[in-house]
Order: structure tokens, then sequence, then C-alpha cells
């Protein structure tokens, strides 16, 4: 289970709690008690603070995930090109237009 007793892993802010009466449309009432129930919460309370705390997790700090490491290495190990000038990489890039235009007839 999260540790509701924080905002965050970097800042470690303790919070107080506080009691709230919010209005709920069926949708979020029905996915709060999937969340409560999935995990064993005690209320929705901490449905709400799951849910909060995997925001934070997930969305607001997103870490670097495996697939994303993996598109990062792929990219490195790519074929690049070095050049001179600008006058040169236009050259470059003017002349595989001509080939991809050439391609397409």
């Amino acid at each position: 289970m999260v540790n509701e007793n924080y905002i965050n892993k970097s800042d470690l802010v303790e919070l107080s709690m506080v009691n709230a009466l919010v209005t709920l449309d069926e949708n979020t009432n029905r996915v709060l008690n999937t969340v409560k129930s999935k995990y064993n919460l005690k209320d929705k309370g901490e449905a709400i603070t799951f849910v909060v705390n995997h925001y934070i997790e997930e969305v607001n700090e997103p870490e670097l995930r495996p697939e994303f490491i993996k598109e990062l290495e792929r990219i490195r190990k790519g074929k690049f090109y070095s050049y001179n000038s600008i006058e040169e990489l236009k050259a470059d890039i003017a002349k595989n237009a001509k080939v991809s235009v050439k391609r397409r007839s």
C-alpha cells in the first residue's frame, strides 16, 4: 500500500488529515469502489488517497520506464551523419530529396 503520510518521495512532507464531504458521479464512485476492493482498503478516503498518490508517482513525477530506456538505447545506436558546415548538410538534404522524388515516380 502507498504510504499516505507523504505527498511525494523526494520532499517527504508529512501531511495532516483533512475531513471532506465530496460529491461523486456514478462512474467515479464505481472506480473508487473497485480500487477499494482490489487493494483491500478500509474506505473510500483511502481509495482517494491511493489514486492521488498513484497520480503523483506516475503522472506528476514520471520515472524512466524500461521501455523508454530501451527506446533511447535504440536511438543512440542509430545511424548518424557528421557535417562540416550547414552548406554540406543542405546539399545532402537536397540530394536525398531528389532521390526520394525519383523513387516515387
